[in-house]
């Protein structure tokens, strides 16, 4: 527990009766001007089953590579809903059918951090789960196969592979110090000189490197009509130019030294000998294996654009959400705007990149500047119109919750002019939290009358009237879509103040009944305080804090596990242990 909390504690110790006995003496009884819901930071439509159905006809007659794609879009409408499971079944069939490199290696690290795989003790980040669309080296593989989703992984071979290679190359000596022509004496016909090393080479061979290879050696230069070259400008070492004369007889640098075929990849990119390159980027890539290399070879990989190097890489960080962004390297990496030209230019920005980055910082913390940064560089990225609707969505969400009212309002209304609807509810609440609570309610009321009334459309409008009119907005929001929590809340705080706890707990067990949330959870705890039910307020807090380990509960000023300790002084031994095994969360009391 934090240095605050315990300070907290410390504090709530000396009134311990007057918390537990009369909430009102610490952080005072929840009231309705306090609570308001919760805009969300997702895609919303008015024509739910239009949109729906529009993504449906386009899956059904679009181009097998640009299934992805749709599938995604898909993945961002569910979202928005509250059944988890058809979100991640979009996920998996957007893995499903990815092509590239870049897609596969995002979305598989998407899927690990849906299964808070993270979390299990014991589990490496690049551990496989044993079904290819997971799999860290299935990633890798550029290739359109989506009969493969169930199709075991081919670790436990490529490594057997592996042990195999590492005995054959046992006892060898090293690749660059032998030569594939001493046994034909007469194989060299050509000497590079670097520095007082010569290193002898075939003419033909090296020529068939790479265009520019061919016109040095055959063509109108000097280098043609030489049998010594002198190479020592080209800053390349002897050790490197000898495998670089191994590898035009045998097209293989598996059996090289790292730091040699860093080298040889310089080589590749100054002479473009492209099957080089590919080799060298394909072997790099397979040694990334931790956040160690991971973070000192991204920069190399940038450098000389080596695309699965890269990918490796970008593997590892986006395998190791949550603890890879607390690393300032990494953080530098993803938010930087010039870094993401970088990564444009190798292949690897990408709206689906910045996407699953910036739902991770949400979830970490939605305030932080590095949540800010995400989404800009989102928007950056964003094209197609369904992803400009949710970058601008989200940065309006989260400057609404940073309190910057003028920029949220700028960015919803970026997202309403892409034809996001329900971002009007972002620019009537920043309008409002500006002080312009009128021009919030015409909005509102002139959403409702050009669409098809639904249910958060009432429950917005609600929040800009009062007495009657309120009231029945927020029945109205009920009766549409019973499971908008706002509604019940307001209902059971205002009886609350009418000093009708029994019939406020009967409102919000309502919305328990069947959808559990923390917030109304800890607003039926309060309402069992004031009622001094310890035993069920107990309970509720232990049941929230199930859903969220981290929620801080008296309008964010005392953290669960506080008020756990407090409650269990006033709870015996017996009910204590009934309360920690039985989440009675439903029905009345």
């Amino acid at each position: 527990m934090s240095k605050s909390h315990y300070q907290s504690l410390s504090q709530m110790n000396n009134v311990i009766p007057s918390v537990l006995t009369d909430a009102s003496a610490l952080f005072g009884l929840p009231q309705t001007d306090l609570i308001e819901p919760q805009i969300d930071p997702y895609l919303k439509f008015v024509d739910f089953v239009d949109v729906l159905a529009d993504v449906y006809r386009r899956l059904e007659n679009c181009q097998q590579f640009e299934k992805s794609a749709v599938y995604m879009e898909q993945c961002a409408i569910f979202r928005g809903l509250t059944d988890p499971k058809l979100y991640r079944k979009c996920l998996q069939l957007a893995r499903q059918h990815a092509f590239d490199v870049h897609s596969k290696v995002v979305l598989s690290a998407w899927l690990r951090f849906e299964r808070r795989d993270d979390e299990l003790f014991g589990v490496s980040a690049m551990d496989c789960c044993g079904l290819s669309p997971e799999c860290p080296r299935c990633s890798l593989v550029s290739g359109y196969n989506p009969e493969s989703v169930t199709d075991p992984c081919l670790c436990p071979r490529n490594l057997e592979g592996d042990e195999d290679m590492e005995a054959k190359l046992e006892g060898q000596e090293c690749s660059t110090s032998f030569s594939v022509g001493d046994e034909e004496g007469d194989d060299y016909d050509i000497w590079f000189c670097i520095g007082d090393d010569e290193v002898k080479c075939n003419r033909f061979k090296i020529a068939s490197l790479s265009r520019p290879f061919k016109a040095m050696l055959y063509g109108s230069f000097t280098e043609s009509r030489r049998d010594r070259i002198y190479f020592a400008q080209n800053g390349i070492s002897a050790k490197a130019m000898k495998a670089a004369d191994v590898f035009s007889r045998t097209k293989r640098v598996d059996s090289f030294d790292p730091n040699v075929v860093f080298e040889l990849l310089v080589l590749a990119n100054r002479f473009c000998c492209d099957e080089l390159k590919c080799a060298c980027d394909a072997y790099l890539a397979s040694v990334v294996d931790d956040m160690e290399s991971a973070v000192l070879l991204i920069e190399f990989g940038l450098q000389e654009t080596a695309y699965l190097l890269v990918a490796a890489c970008l593997q590892v960080f986006l395998r190791e959400i949550p603890c890879s962004m607390r690393n300032p390297n990494v953080l530098r990496l993803f938010c930087s705007s010039d870094v993401r030209e970088k990564l444009a230019l190798v292949g690897h920005a990408s709206f689906l990149l910045y996407s699953f980055l910036s739902y991770a910082a949400m979830e970490e913390d939605m305030k932080s500047n590095t949540t800010v940064m995400l989404l800009e560089r989102m928007v950056e990225c964003a094209s197609l119109n369904w992803q400009k609707q949710l970058a601008f969505h989200q940065l309006g969400c989260v400057m609404l919750e940073r309190k910057e009212y003028k920029d949220a309002q700028k960015w919803f209304e970026a997202a309403v002019q892409e034809g996001h609807a329900y971002s009007l509810v972002g620019v009537a609440r920043a309008k409002y939290k500006r002080g312009h609570k009128y021009k919030a309610y015409k909005l509102m009321d002139s959403l409702i009358s050009d669409n098809r009334p639904c249910g958060w459309m009432y429950q917005e409008r609600s929040l800009y009237c009062s007495g009657k009119e309120k009231i029945m907005d927020l029945n109205t929001a009920t009766e549409m879509d019973p499971t908008l929590s706002y509604p019940y809340k307001y209902r059971a705080v205002s009886m609350l103040e009418e000093d009708k706890i029994g019939p406020a707990i009967s409102e919000i067990n309502k919305i328990i009944g069947f959808k559990v949330s923390p917030d109304c959870l800890e607003l039926r705890a309060w309402f069992l305080i004031s009622l001094e039910d310890y035993e069920g307020a107990l309970r509720d807090v232990r049941a929230l804090l199930t859903l969220d380990p981290q929620y801080m509960m008296f309008h964010g000023k005392v953290h669960g596990e506080q008020l756990v300790e407090l409650l269990c002084r006033h709870v015996p031994q017996c009910s204590r242990l009934i309360a920690g095994c039985n989440f009675m969360i439903g029905g009345p009391r």
